[in-house]
This record gives C-alpha cells, sequence and structure tokens, in this order.
C-alpha cells in the first residue's frame, strides 16, 4: 500500500515538473489590425549597418582546397560553430554534406 502510493505520488510529481518551463519564457504579442498611414512628404530610410557580403569564389576557393578536412568555407560564411565541427568530425556528411553546400554557395543560398 504504501510502495504503491509513494509510487503514485512520484509519477505525479515528475509529471507536474516535467509538464512547466524551468526558463522564463517571453510571449510575444501579435498586432492583426491593419492600420492605414498617409503620409504626404517622402522619407528615405537608410539601413543602420550594411551587411558586408563574402565573396562566392573566396567561398568556393575556402571549400575546394580546405573545404573536407577543415570545413573552412563554413568557417568563412561565420556558420555555427557546433555544425562546423560536427562537419569536421563527419567528414562533411560523408561527402554528401559537402556538395550540398558546394551547391549553395554557388546559387548565393549559404
Amino acid at each position: 500500500m504504501k510502495t504503491k502510493l509513494l509510487l503514485t505520488l512520484l509519477v505525479m510529481f515528475l509529471t507536474f515538473t516535467s509538464s512547466y518551463a524551468s526558463f522564463p519564457v517571453k510571449r510575444t504579442v501579435v498586432n492583426t489590425t491593419n492600420t492605414e498611414v498617409t503620409t504626404s512628404t517622402t522619407e528615405v530610410i537608410e539601413p543602420l549597418a550594411t551587411v558586408a557580403t563574402q565573396d562566392k569564389w573566396v567561398g568556393v576557393a575556402l571549400w575546394f582546397f580546405l573545404g573536407w578536412p577543415f570545413a573552412a568555407h563554413r568557417w568563412y560564411y561565420k556558420k555555427p560553430v557546433w555544425a562546423n565541427i560536427l562537419f569536421i568530425v563527419t567528414i562533411g556528411g560523408l561527402g554528401i554534406w559537402a556538395i550540398v553546400d558546394l551547391i549553395n554557395i554557388l546559387t548565393d543560398n549559404f
């Protein structure tokens, strides 16, 4: 009897504690109302900072010469560190991941 009660309480405790997030969750409120704004003057909005684009052919050269052993093209394009390390450990996803990277670099989707 005591064992069943203790196991039931343990299961309930684990269920309730795992169902709540242990970290704060930021909620976002989406405004779905459409508002029309009319202005009589034209304003030119300039970007605050320009994004430096990497050269495609530098990426291809890094892929060709240092891509397989060091994932140099992925470091050049500032991909996440864990993905670069995984690329190195799996030898470019046994070549498939590396070929997909080359295609994405050449089509400007990388």
